[in-house]
C-alpha cells in the first residue's frame, strides 16, 4: 500500500532554490526546480571514471557559478549508474548517476544527480521531481522559499575558491605567428594584462568520449585552461580548424567566431543564398553544374565582363574578369572540366576598381577603408597591389555590414561592399579579416577592440 503524503506536510518550494553540498565541496548552486524532470542533474566537466577497490567512482569538476569559469571545484563520488537520457533538444545521450548528501535549508537528504553538461543552460542545476517528491510542493510563481543567499553571502562562501587573476587566459588558434594581424592581436592581449597563447591549428589534437573530451597539443599536453579562443583560420585547413573551434565550445571556452559562421562565410554560394533570402543586395550572381547551361549563365548575368569567383577564393585569389563572352564561356567550361566549383557574377563597371571594407565587430562597424585597385586591375586588394583610405560610410552602408555579419552570425567580420548605380551591394563577408590594411589606413586599434569584445562578453574587468 502507498504511503499517503498530507499536502500540509509539505514544504513550499520556489521555481529557483539554493542547493548545498558539503560531501562535494559546493558552498552553493543555483537549481531550477523541474517537476518535469524525473533526476537531478548538475553541471559538471573533466570527468573521468576511476577503480576503488571494488566500486567505480567517478572525479568531476563544477562550475558551479554561471558565466564565471574560474571556479571550477573537484568533486569525488561513488558512480551508481549509467542512463540513456533524453535532452531538452530531444537527443539522448548517456549520463553518469552518482548519489550525494543535498542540503537544502534545515533539511539534508540522498539525492541522484545526473553529471551533465549545462554550460549553455541558465542555471548549473536542475533539481527533479524524484528529489522533490514527498518533501516540497512546487509554487512556480516564488523563488528561493527555502533559503535565499545575497551577494555577498555568495561572495564570503568562494572567497577560498577566488583564484588571483590578473586576466584571461586566451588562444590565439592560427597558422602564422608572424603575420601582422596575429602579432597586433597577441600585443592587444598582452597590453590589457591577459595571457595569449599562440595555438598552430594543425599542431592541435582532440579526444571525442562522453565522459572526458579533450584538446591536446603536440607533446600531449591538455589544452583545458581557456577563457576564450580567437579563431583565425586560413582557408587550406577551415575543415580541420572549425572541429577544433567545435571542440573549445563543447569543453565551455568562448570562441570569438563559432565554427558554424566561419564554414558558412567560406562557402560562397551558400553564402551568397543567405544573403538573397534575407534580402540583402549582392551582384547578380549564377551557379550551374552543367556545361550545357553556359552560355544562358552568362545572359543571366548580363553578359561579359563578368567576374568568376571559385567558392572558396580568398585574398582576391580565384577571381577571373572575363571580358568577353566567349572568353567567359571558355573560362567557366575549363573550370567544370575539372569539376571545379565556381560561382559567375555580373561585373559593376561603374565601381572603378573600388570597394569599401567595413571592420564589424559585435554588431558595431568599428572601421571603414575604401580600397582601390592597382591601374589596370579590376579587383581593389590590399595583397595585389591596392592602395587603401579612410571612408565615411553612409547610413545605408552600415546598415548593409552589419547586416551581412548578422545573417552569418559572426562577432569579427571584415565586409566587402561595392557602390553601384543600384546603391551598394555586399561583395562577401571575410570571417578572418586581416588588420594590416585596415589600422594603416584609419589609425585605429581594432586588435584592442577585439580583445575588449572578449572581455565584454566574459564580463571581465580590468
Amino acid at each position: 500500500m502507498k504511503k499517503e503524503i498530507k499536502l500540509n506536510n509539505l514544504h513550499i518550494i520556489g521555481s529557483e532554490e539554493w542547493c548545498v553540498f558539503e560531501s562535494l565541496g559546493i558552498p552553493a548552486i543555483k537549481a531550477r526546480v523541474d517537476s518535469g524532470a524525473k533526476t537531478s542533474s548538475i553541471q559538471a566537466s573533466n570527468i573521468k571514471v576511476y577503480n576503488k577497490g571494488a566500486q567505480e567512482w567517478v572525479k568531476f569538476e563544477v562550475n558551479p557559478l554561471q558565466e564565471n569559469r574560474s571556479i571550477a571545484i573537484g568533486c569525488d563520488a561513488r558512480l551508481i549508474d549509467r542512463r540513456m537520457v533524453k535532452s531538452s533538444s530531444g537527443i539522448s545521450e548517456e549520463r553518469l548517476v552518482v548519489r550525494t548528501p543535498v542540503t537544502l535549508g534545515k533539511d539534508s537528504f540522498d539525492i541522484e544527480l545526473t553529471l551533465a553538461n549545462r554550460d549553455t543552460m541558465e542555471f548549473r542545476m536542475l533539481l527533479g521531481r524524484e528529489a522533490i517528491n514527498g518533501r516540497y510542493i512546487v509554487n512556480p510563481a516564488l523563488n528561493y522559499q527555502v533559503q535565499g543567499f545575497s551577494d555577498d553571502d555568495i561572495n564570503k562562501k568562494y572567497v577560498p575558491f577566488f583564484k588571483e587573476k590578473t586576466g584571461l587566459k586566451i588562444a590565439l588558434l592560427a597558422s602564422n605567428p608572424e603575420l601582422y594581424s596575429n602579432k597586433r592581436i597577441m600585443e592587444a592581449a598582452e597590453a590589457r594584462g591577459h595571457e595569449i597563447v599562440f595555438l598552430n591549428v594543425e599542431l592541435a589534437y582532440m579526444k571525442l568520449d562522453a565522459h572526458s573530451p579533450e584538446i591536446r597539443y603536440r607533446g600531449g599536453n591538455i589544452l583545458n585552461e581557456f577563457d576564450a579562443v580567437i579563431p583565425r583560420i586560413k582557408p587550406s585547413v577551415t575543415f580541420y580548424g572549425c572541429a577544433l573551434i567545435r571542440q573549445f565550445d563543447n569543453l565551455g571556452v568562448y570562441c570569438l567566431n563559432s565554427a558554424e559562421a566561419i564554414s558558412q562565410s567560406r562557402d560562397k554560394l551558400f553564402a551568397s543564398q543567405l544573403f538573397s533570402k534575407n534580402d540583402i543586395h549582392i551582384p547578380i550572381t549564377g551557379f550551374a553544374k552543367s556545361p550545357m547551361d553556359t552560355k544562358d549563365l552568362i545572359r543571366m548575368v548580363n553578359g561579359a565582363p563578368l567576374i568568376i569567383k571559385l567558392l572558396e577564393s580568398t585574398q582576391g585569389k580565384g577571381v577571373v574578369l572575363a571580358e568577353t563572352n566567349k572568353a567567359a564561356e571558355s573560362v567557366i567550361n575549363a573550370f567544370k572540366s575539372v569539376n571545379t566549383n565556381i560561382l559567375v557574377q555580373e561585373f559593376i563597371k561603374e565601381a572603378n576598381g573600388q570597394d569599401i571594407r567595413c571592420f564589424v565587430v559585435n554588431n558595431k562597424v568599428v572601421a571603414s577603408m575604401q580600397r582601390q585597385a592597382e591601374k589596370g586591375e579590376f579587383r581593389a586588394n590590399i595583397h595585389q597591389g591596392g592602395t587603401a583610405s579612410m571612408i565615411k560610410i553612409t547610413g545605408e552602408e552600415k546598415k548593409l555590414a552589419l547586416k551581412a555579419a548578422r545573417v552569418l552570425n559572426l562577432a569579427v567580420a571584415g565586409v566587402d561592399i561595392i557602390r553601384s548605380n543600384k546603391g551598394p551591394l555586399l561583395l562577401e563577408v571575410n570571417s578572418s579579416p586581416g588588420l594590416e590594411g585596415i589600422e594603416n589606413a584609419t589609425g585605429k586599434d581594432i586588435a584592442n577592440t577585439m580583445i575588449m569584445a572578449i572581455e565584454k562578453k566574459l564580463k571581465f574587468s580590468i
